[in-house]
């Protein structure tokens, strides 16, 4: 039997700029959201200490873009071995405050183990190449070779589901270009990126290189998009917020990862045997707080009937507790404002004539894994991003259909397909239009060392270190007559 304890509770945490903690006059209380049990109390960034990190990033650039390549890497290597020594401490940060079970959280402290290893790589890498200058008649007598440098300071801004991950797939690659960071996390999930800084100069990271700023969006996050020091800015979040950002940006770089709604398709001669075990897990896992959890699944009508039991099963048989209980499945939404907007999208639904085959309880910001079925396209649960452990089965005879009703919406991250047809799958896998295609498995199938990004307003650019360190740097010609 488990035994459940929360995070040692803390007075103060501090800021993390310039290599050391900073503190503030001001603070935010972080619980833990499946009971409210206090967490600690953690310094919001003011104007001075934002001053004071744009100023330390500054120093921080210079001191990172004149370290060689394997420098660089050696310094992420560090990190990776102190991130595998403290692993269970971090785990630990990551369930009590995002509310993620314990035995995810443990799943993702190892995926940041491997970003990190995937950002080494990337470091070690960076190359250019020689342009053929006399492929042209006005190169004769030239050479040419192209060179990648850091941009300067670079913002990430990044939001409470993967606290560690997702700010490594920022924080990794920059630092591997040669940049420097002003990380601002999650209001909601501050702890895990102030443990990380520590880390990182634990790792031998230069002064400045690495900087925590924390606070609301629309105070912290506004003030670091409006400085004009910041070479670019990386955001994980909300369509709304990430067009403000690139309205605001100008001239400056701007990845942007805007979320998405789901979908997985599911032929007649798809192996029920992996993919239904599959489809419960990439529909529940943190409670479905996924930009690629599954959200609406397309049953051709062969397989529709044993699909839909199984899967229900599946839902109905997941443990719902406390995070830190080793045996919990499914635990509670960020919020209870997150969860009341949730059960009132199954509610609409319901009202509309859906029918919720399993869940569709609410207890705290806890909801349990809901299955509905008979959902009508323009509901909220089915056209837009749920964010929560809700899925719409659907229907199709043709797979052209589902192809068509899959791309009617706005979004367009990853999408899965699963058949045994090669060719139905290549066919479909080029009619999608989706960021990435996961053929025989559920769109929440991620590599962190794959390219991961979105089609339509699913966001723009690219993450995983290889293709983010692309993002992250500037190319240069350096051109001269022999």
């Amino acid at each position: 039997m488990s035994t459940v304890t929360t995070m040692e509770q803390r007075k103060e945490v501090p800021l993390w700029i310039g290599g050391e903690p900073v503190t503030t006059t001001r603070t935010r209380t972080i619980s833990l959201p499946y009971d409210g049990a206090l967490l600690a109390n953690v310094c919001e960034a003011d104007e001075p200490a934002l001053k004071r990190a744009i100023a330390a990033a500054a120093e921080g650039s210079q001191a990172m873009a004149a370290l060689t390549l394997y420098e660089r890497a050696e310094i992420l290597d560090r990190m990776r071995a102190l991130l595998a020594r403290d692993a269970e401490e971090f785990a630990r940060t990551i369930a009590s405050e995002s509310g993620k079970p314990i035995r995810e959280a443990r799943v993702e402290v190892e995926r940041g183990q491997q970003t990190l290893l995937a950002s080494a790589d990337a470091a070690r890498g960076l190359h250019g190449e020689v342009v053929p200058m006399e492929a042209g008649p006005s190169g004769k007598g030239r050479w040419g070779i192209t060179v990648r440098e850091p941009l300067g300071i670079v913002s990430a801004i990044t939001p409470f589901n993967f606290p560690l991950n997702l700010g490594l797939h920022k924080v990794g690659p920059a630092l591997a270009g040669g940049n420097s960071v002003i990380h601002k996390p999650s209001e909601n999930t501050p702890l895990t990126a102030l443990r990380l800084a520590s880390l990182a100069h634990e790792a031998g990271l230069p002064r400045g290189a690495y900087n925590v700023v924390t606070g609301a969006g629309k105070t912290v996050g506004d003030w670091l998009v409006r400085n004009d020091r910041l070479a670019m800015i990386t955001f994980t979040g909300s369509i709304p917020v990430g067009e403000q950002i690139r309205a605001r940006a100008g001239l400056r770089r701007v990845t942007l990862e805007l979320g998405n709604n789901s979908s997985l398709i599911v032929e007649p001669d798809a192996d029920l045997d992996f993919i239904v075990p599959r489809a419960v897990t990439g529909s529940f896992a943190h409670s479905g707080q996924v930009c690629i959890s599954v959200q609406n699944i397309y049953l051709h009508e062969v397989i529709a009937g044993e699909f839909t039991r199984r899967f229900v099963d599946g839902a109905r048989a997941l443990k719902i507790g406390h995070p830190l209980d080793d045996s919990t499945e499914v635990s509670s939404l960020i919020n209870l404002d997150q969860a009341e907007r949730v059960e009132s999208w199954i509610n609409e639904a319901r009202a509309s004539g859906a029918r919720v085959l399993s869940g569709g309880v609410r207890r705290g910001a806890t909801i349990e894994p809901t299955v509905l079925d008979d959902v009508l396209p323009h509901l909220s649960v089915s056209c837009k991003e749920v964010f929560g452990p809700v899925v719409s089965l659907h229907r199709y005879t043709r797979l052209e259909d589902a192809i068509e009703r899959v791309n009617s919406g706005d979004y367009g991250l990853q999408v899965g397909l699963c058949t045994q047809n090669l060719n139905a799958a290549f066919r479909a896998a080029r009619a999608l239009h989706y960021g990435g295609v996961i053929v025989n498995d559920v769109p929440a199938y991620r590599a962190d060392h794959m390219p991961y990004g979105g089609a339509r307003h699913s966001g723009i650019g690219r993450e995983g270190p290889r293709y983010a360190i692309e993002e992250m740097t500037e190319l240069k010609l350096i051109c001269w007559r022999a």
